[in-house]
Parts: C-alpha cells; structure tokens; sequence
C-alpha cells in the first residue's frame, strides 16, 4: 500500500499498447499503487514495466491474473479480447477496469456482468470521461434544473486517423471501426444525460475492409427528447458536445471527452456559468480513484455507470452495426 493514498488497491495492467501508457501514467500522477504488468512476451512487459518503475514483469496475461500480488486488473487489449481477459481475472478473483467499448458485442458484456455477480468482484467499465469532474458538475446542473426540461443533447467524435487497411482501427477481426473506437464516446454521453433511448436509428458509411468510417445516430429518449451524435475516423470534426434545455444550453468545448471547459448559456445569450478544467495528467485516474472507492465502500457496481447499463449500451451498438452492416468475424 502507498503511503500517499487509501486504500491502495494494487493494480495490474494487461496488455501495454497506448492506452495502457496513457491510464498507467495517469495512476502514477494520482499516487496509485502499480504492482505489475502482462503483455504478450517478456520484452515487451519488462520494457512497460521499467519505464513506470512497476515491480513484477509477466510475460503472459494469464500469469498476470494469476499474480496473488494485485487485487485489479485493468484490461487494454483490442475490443474482441476483452471478455477474455476480463473472464480470466474474475476467475483468478480479480476485480476488472476494462476499456471502452467494454466487450466486442452486448453477450460478451453480458457474460463479463454474470462472471463478475457470480465471483463477487467489481467489473467496471473503462468510460473515463463519465468520472471526469466537468461531467460531474454538468450532471449536478442538470439535476438541480438549471437547464430546464431537456430537449436534445449532441456529440461529435471526428477524427482524422489511419486509412491504412491493416491498421487496427480498420480489422474488422479486431473490432475496428470509428463506432467500438469513437463512437461509443457520444453515445454513452447522450445515454448519461437524456437517459437510455427509445428508439435508435442510424446510418454510416464503411472502408474498404467493411469496417465503419463514419456513423451518424438519431435517438429519441423517455419524455420525448431527441440526441443526435456523429463519429468518424477518417476526418476531423468539431469535438464537441451540447445539451440543450428550455431554460439554458450547455456546450462542452472541444475535446469534450477529455477534461473540458463549457458554459451553461440562457436562452438570451448570458453566460451563467463557466466551468474550466484545471486537472493533472490525462483525467484517466478519476474513473481509478472511483473504483477504489467503490471496493473500498464494499460496493461491487459503478453509481455513474453500473454494468448493466454497459451492457444496454453494448447492445445498442449491436443494433448501430445491425442497422448500418457490420459485422465481425465469427459472430452468430
């Protein structure tokens, strides 16, 4: 246990691609306890393990989750792996953090939910963003009325990333596509503002391998609001993010996702509030901090995104897909 900080759960980290650099680094800034870290072959997890100064090396994910010296386990592997993983450390006893989008589809999420019910373990979703303190402070806005009755909410996740076929993003074997990768940012957003849709539609556009470049979702949601979001990988959009009620707007300046400034903006045009983000690092230790909370409280579920809300947004992109014509290797 760190002295720095409480309750000091010891982390392990599988699989040490960039967003396992980016999250680890961040447990560093908050002060975390990281005991050790798998990956594929040695060279690759003693590399990892030397540059964040991480005491034990493995040189296969299963003998990470079997290391009685870590209590959790965060899981960066590509999407279709994840339910793997995560169903191997909650056999191990393991409680899990694993990287959006949490599973392949909504039955691996499903089965991760049962596994980590059954073991008595939390298993966490990875949205970062759902911790991050400017969303916080947007959802106590929205609570306390200060937008009114809502009445839509959009986002925007367009970037400019790799064409190359061979590229992950573009493996429909890997789970590429702009929607697993980008587009489960603003429709997990616009599910934690306006609530769970009602009804989904929506269109998109595929690469040369089949994967989805780009996807445009319209959702209507309980009490007659509507939320629109956009993502695409193959061009840079705005990046943001706004929700709009009767009685005021809020928009979320770029890169919404992230730690991010925005204003609450009356119907006249006064600005009657702006929120500016002042954090260290990344952001990725809140939703850490969050799960330690949570064990630490005896809890075994997210309050800011339970499982089974994983699980039903997992299943509406299994219906995005269905509705624009992707489909992944081996699925039934």
């Amino acid at each position: 246990m760190t002295a720095d900080h409480s309750p000091g759960l010891r982390w392990g980290i599988l699989a040490t691609g960039g967003i396992a650099h980016q999250f680890t680094s961040d447990l560093r800034t908050a002060g975390l306890d990281v005991r050790a870290v798998g990956s594929r072959s040695a060279a690759g997890a003693e590399a990892f393990a030397s540059e964040f100064e991480i005491p034990r090396a493995h040189a296969s994910y299963e003998s990470l989750v079997a290391d009685d010296d870590i209590d959790i386990v965060y899981i960066a592997t590509p999407h279709p792996m994840h339910a793997e993983n995560a169903l191997r450390a909650i056999e191990n006893g393991k409680h899990v953090l694993v990287e959006k989008a949490f599973t392949r589809d909504g039955d691996e999420a499903a089965s991760v939910q049962s596994a980590a019910e059954a073991a008595g373990v939390l298993a966490m979703e990875a949205m970062w963003t759902r911790y991050l303190p400017h969303m916080i402070r947007i959802r106590e806005l929205i609570a306390a009325g200060d937008l009114g009755e809502l009445r839509v909410a959009h986002a925007d996740h367009s970037q400019k990333l790799s064409a190359d076929p061979n590229h992950r993003l573009n493996a429909l074997e890997l789970g590429g596509g702009a929607l697993l990768d980008l587009g489960i940012y603003p429709v997990s957003f616009v599910w934690d503002v306006l609530g769970a849709p009602t009804s989904i539609s929506a269109h998109g556009r595929l690469g040369e391998t089949g994967a989805d470049t780009e996807v445009a979702t319209v959702f209507t949601h309980a009490g007659g609001a509507v939320s629109t979001t956009v993502s695409s990988s193959r061009a840079a959009g705005p990046v943001t993010a706004h929700v709009v009620g009767i009685e005021g707007r809020i928009d979320i300046d770029r890169t919404w996702y992230a730690p991010a400034s925005f204003r609450l903006t009356r119907p006249d045009g006064t600005v009657a509030e702006e929120y500016v983000s002042t954090i260290d690092g990344r952001g990725m230790q809140f939703q850490a901090l969050a799960a330690e909370r949570f064990i630490a409280e005896g809890r075994r579920d997210s309050d800011l995104l339970p499982l089974a809300e994983t699980v039903a947004i997992m299943r509406a992109l299994d219906d995005i897909r269905t509705q624009i014509g992707v489909r992944y290797p081996g699925e039934h």
